[in-house]
Parts: C-alpha cells; structure tokens; sequence
C-alpha cells in the first residue's frame, strides 16, 4: 500500500492558498480513478502540526516509511514545477519538520510542488505570500502538471 498525504490548512480560509497545494492535489486525485493500494488523503491539522495527522495514518495503516508521499507546497520550485525527493529535507516549511519530528525520521518522499510566481521586484515575504489564493490562472498552471505528478507518484514509486 502507499499513502499519499495531501499538507494545508483546515477551513474554508484557507482553500486555494499556495501554502493547501497538498490538499489542493488530493482533491484532483480523488476526482480520478486510483489504482487498488493506494491512498489519497489530506491531513486534519494546520499546517505546523501536520506530523501529528501523519504520525496517526502511519501507525493506523501499518506503513513503512518508503510508501509514504508527502505533498506540499514549495518557495524554492517556481510555479509550474515539482520535484520529488525522498529523504531530502526542508529547508524552512514547518510541516514537513513537523512530520520528521513525529515519525523520527526523514526516509520518506516529498513531492514539492512550486508555488512561487512573485515577481522579482515585488517580493512578498514568503510566510506571507503562501497564505494568499492562487488566481485561476495559476490554478490552471497547477491542473496541468498534476498530471505529471500523479504518473511519476503512482507509476515510478509503485514499486
């Protein structure tokens, strides 16, 4: 089996922000046919404690570490890219710290998924930045490399 965890924020405040693009790709996930053995889920805590949630469907679940995919939101990847890493850590997003911390360990993948459109003169912090609503037109920009995400996940780290 593999789990798939979807970072963000509960509530309505937070749907479409840059910093719920784990929970954002979840939902695309769910609209699709998945194959049998894989789970897609989103976390039920903001986005600091997300270990917390992780730890539980880990445990819950049964899983080594290698089956788990984490999905969030990155500062460092321009809108419209990803990369997927296993064991590589952040650099700053307290979620998946939090997540390394509950599970005491890093041997997990991270799929991060490029957030940053800002442009070069008007640069928002980023703590800021993350908290704000994608437009439609960066939504779209999402939806069409969900996609590439969604094979890479569930056909190249099927093993």
């Amino acid at each position: 089996m593999k789990l798939i965890v979807g970072l963000g924020n509960p509530g309505k405040e937070y749907e479409r922000t840059r910093h719920n693009v784990g929970a954002i790709f979840v939902d695309y996930l769910k609209k699709k046919e998945i194959p049998q053995g894989i789970i897609a889920t989103k976390t039920d805590t903001y986005m600091n404690d997300s270990g917390l949630s992780v730890r539980k469907m880990v445990d819950y679940y049964k899983l080594e570490l290698d089956k788990l995919c984490v999905v969030h939101d990155d500062l460092d990847i321009p809108l419209g890219s990803y990369k997927i890493q296993k064991g590589k850590g952040p650099k700053l997003h307290n979620g998946v710290l939090s997540i390394e911390n509950e599970l005491s360990n890093t041997d997990f993948w991270r799929i991060r998924v490029g957030v940053d459109a800002r442009e070069s003169d008007n640069r928002i912090p980023g703590e800021k930045y993350v908290l704000e609503r994608f437009s439609e037109e960066e939504l779209k920009t999402l939806q069409g490399i969900f996609p590439q995400i969604e094979g890479e996940i569930i056909n190249n780290l099927n093993d």
